[in-house]
């Protein structure tokens, strides 16, 4: 947590105007006595934690940091190093068990400051993570459309795909593991084969001549998405957590129906909540209107049932958009993907506001036939998030020579 010397001095000074929330670090001014229900002195701690290598050499690179101690809930202590000034940067931090006196976490960089980069489990989908759920996905995305029936053992660009979309998991264990330096160069690799195909394709290259050849018959793969539909919204609703992007959701929705300012004075658990663009927040209204919201950042119900919600209808738009091309085979297919991909599991544990962006793409497609329609729902998903709005010139262009494309 990133907590400036000077609000921790006004925190621990001021303790009858300034609410302290559970955990948070509370500076120890007095180095040698132990604070009430602790064994440790600060100065102890200190000494403790200056010995750690990587906090060794970070004070090697700032000689004139200056350290100070906290206590961070019962029995835990955080040591921080503050570049000078009082509003100094902080540069590195330690967390030390009380009872036992041994350094439990070590950081500096980026990941002083975001915690989401350190690798916590459960941090981002809690359960989904798990190797026994994400590699059996990963198997059920990519067996449907094996080629291992005789008279169908080729191998095409669609097959290659299949598996560059899971190659992401290599640079999500690495994030996992907190070993940021390997988890985001490892992300370009496929990113940087996504975006070769894309213009490919644009410019008529590498579009395939027929589509994937399923290794079993469509309807297994419809029983297959009610499976695992089904199987989806049980763990989101046993065993998943709302990040922060799915509780800004919420608190803009609520400020809609309290007609409040939507931009400025969100809460300081989510000082930076009103980043999205209004559409995001207005896509949330009716979970908040049923659900309620407390004014903590508690379950949150309503940002459960909105994930769930641009789910499903996603999967709904990609069964109509896959029939529309080729039939309702495809659509079902288009479905399984859907359902089947880890990655959206991922997301839905989250709790993020992404699959309503994904929701308002495929309606931008099923009414790409409609020049005003396809534009109000590419407007929509730009002013959700804005990263759609790069897809302006696509869907300006429109459906092109034919649609739906030639069987």
């Amino acid at each position: 947590m990133l907590f400036s010397p000077g609000l921790a001095r006004a925190a621990s000074t001021s303790t009858s105007t300034v609410a302290i929330q559970p955990g948070a670090p509370v500076l120890v001014t007095d180095l040698n006595k132990p604070p009430a229900g602790f064994r440790l002195t600060a100065a102890q701690v200190e000494r403790i934690a200056a010995v750690v290598p990587k906090i060794v050499a970070e004070r090697h690179r700032h000689p004139t940091a200056r350290p100070y101690e906290y206590t961070k809930g019962p029995g835990q202590w955080q040591v921080s190093w503050f570049s000078p000034g009082p509003n100094g940067k902080e540069l590195a931090q330690v967390y030390v068990d009380d009872s036992t006196g041994k350094v439990t976490e070590a950081w500096t960089g980026f990941q002083v400051a975001w915690t989401m980069a350190r690798g916590y489990p459960g941090a981002f989908g809690r359960r989904v993570n798990a190797v026994y759920v994400w590699l059996p996905l990963c198997l059920l995305f990519i067996a449907p459309f094996l080629p291992l029936r005789r008279g169908n053992r080729r191998l095409t660009l669609l097959h290659l795909d299949l598996v560059m979309l899971l190659g992401f998991s290599i640079s999500l264990a690495f994030f996992n593991h907190a070993l940021i330096g390997l988890s985001v160069p490892l992300a370009y690799p496929f990113l940087l084969y996504l975006l070769v195909r894309m213009l490919l394709v644009a410019f008529g290259k590498g579009r395939p001549r027929q589509p994937l050849r399923l290794l079993v018959p469509a309807t297994w793969l419809a029983v297959g998405v009610v499976f695992l539909l089904g199987f989806r919204v049980g763990l989101n609703l046993t065993n998943s957590n709302v990040i922060d992007v799915g509780y800004a959701g919420v608190i803009g929705s609520s400020k809609l129906l309290h007609d409040h300012p939507l931009y400025g004075n969100y809460p300081s658990d989510n000082v930076h909540g009103d980043t999205y663009g209004p559409v995001n927040y207005y896509a949330y209204v009716p979970f908040t209107a049923i659900f309620g919201w407390s004014g903590t950042w508690d379950t949150l119900p309503a940002a459960h049932a909105a994930a769930i919600a641009f789910d499903v209808l996603t999967l709904i738009g990609l069964f109509f958009l896959g029939r529309r091309i080729r039939g309702p085979s495809t659509g079902v297919v288009f479905a399984y993907l859907w359902v089947a991909y880890p990655f959206t599991l991922y997301t839905l544990s989250s709790n993020s506001n992404d699959s309503l962006v994904a929701m308002l793409l495929v309606l931008a497609m099923l009414v790409i036939t409609s020049a005003p329609a396809r534009g109000v729902a590419t407007a929509l998903a730009g002013f959700a998030k804005f990263a759609p709005l790069i897809l302006f010139p696509l869907f300006a262009r429109g459906e092109g020579s034919t649609w739906p494309p030639k069987r």
